[in-house]
């Protein structure tokens, strides 16, 4: 599949949503200004849509399946294994019967008849092992109700079940999380692109710390579920120990959310990035001047992450 450098990140659009009384959304948003930004990243050469029947407890996907319906110039990536269990609390299932059947509602939502890249949210070495999700993904594959499928990797840890898809040939493709603060990653970027695997990198602005538009001040909705992993104490941190690359910034005349997309870009094994998006604004901003990095401002920031950066996403972690 040919995608887009920039893909759109769907999360956010899915509005608020609550696993019991914790919040799983990004807070409220306004159906007519998501689909708005939809198709203003289409008019901008975005071909590629990354959901989950988790976001928005569905929602994300319908809107998508109503802006685009099984129009065949739209990849569509959605993902599975993530549900809410009969108390509200979130619950992980990548039973063969269970992913069979998110399958059909998500096609159902999302209005098509196959789904272009289909993930397994976030499965773990257990559930690779066990062979029920692999056996789902490829009984899907065979009957065409998925083109290709993949992993959505561990956000800190992705080393695991990234060696385990290498040792037994699992899937087509990685969604990792990769951005300035967070470089676990790039150890197994060089053999995922050897092995032929497509990789799309997500959470390219850690939460938004890196968009240029948070201080120490700045606080979220109880609907948002950076109220707790972009808690003051994380926020006071992030702004000193990000003025290094708000500098870097600076000396490169790009803004903030640019310099941190394109870094990303800058790694020739990456397929796609997918930021965030929620409205055209974002749209437009998150699609200009994505030239890649110089080296030397690519070793600095590696430098960056290895001297301090690192231990910055060790405290981020605590708070999930």
């Amino acid at each position: 599949m040919k995608v887009s450098e920039i893909g759109f990140g769907a999360w956010a659009i899915g509005g608020a949503a609550y696993a019991g009384e914790i919040p799983i959304g990004w807070g409220k948003t306004d159906d007519r200004t998501s689909i708005k930004a939809l198709k203003k990243a289409f008019t901008l050469g975005v071909n590629f849509y990354d959901t989950a029947d988790f976001y928005g407890l569905g929602h994300s996907e319908e809107l998508i399946g109503k802006v685009f319906g099984n129009d065949p110039g739209v990849i569509i990536a959605s993902k599975a294994g993530h549900k809410l269990n009969a108390d509200d609390r979130i619950a992980i299932d990548y039973s063969y019967g269970y992913l069979i059947e998110a399958c059909e509602k998500s096609l159902k939502r999302l209005k098509r008849e196959t789904i272009d890249y289909y993930q397994l949210h976030v499965a773990k070495v257990k559930d690779l092992e066990k062979g029920e999700c692999i056996r789902a993904m490829k009984d899907l594959q065979q009957t065409g109700k998925i083109r290709y499928w993949g992993i959505s990797l561990n956000t800190y840890d992705p080393e695991p079940e990234a060696l385990c898809s290498f040792k037994h040939q699992i899937g087509d493709g990685f969604q990792v999380v990769l951005n300035i603060i967070n470089q676990k990653i790039l150890p197994l970027l060089p053999e995922m692109s050897r092995k032929g695997y497509g990789i799309i990198a997500r959470m390219p602005l850690q939460f938004g710390l890196l968009s240029g538009k948070f201080s120490a001040y700045t606080r979220f909705s109880p609907d948002d579920h950076r109220r707790e992993r972009l808690n003051p104490q994380i926020l006071e941190d992030a702004e000193v120990r990000l003025n290094p690359v708000r500098e870097l910034a600076v000396k490169y005349k790009t803004e903030p959310y640019t310099f941190a997309l394109r870094f990303i870009l800058s790694f020739p094994e990456i397929s796609t990035v997918i930021p965030g998006i929620r409205n055209e604004e974002q749209v437009v901003r998150n699609t200009n001047d994505l030239r890649i990095l110089e080296p030397d401002v690519m070793k600095k920031l590696q430098d960056l992450y290895t001297n301090d950066l690192a231990d910055f996403l060790d405290k981020i972690k605590k708070f999930g």
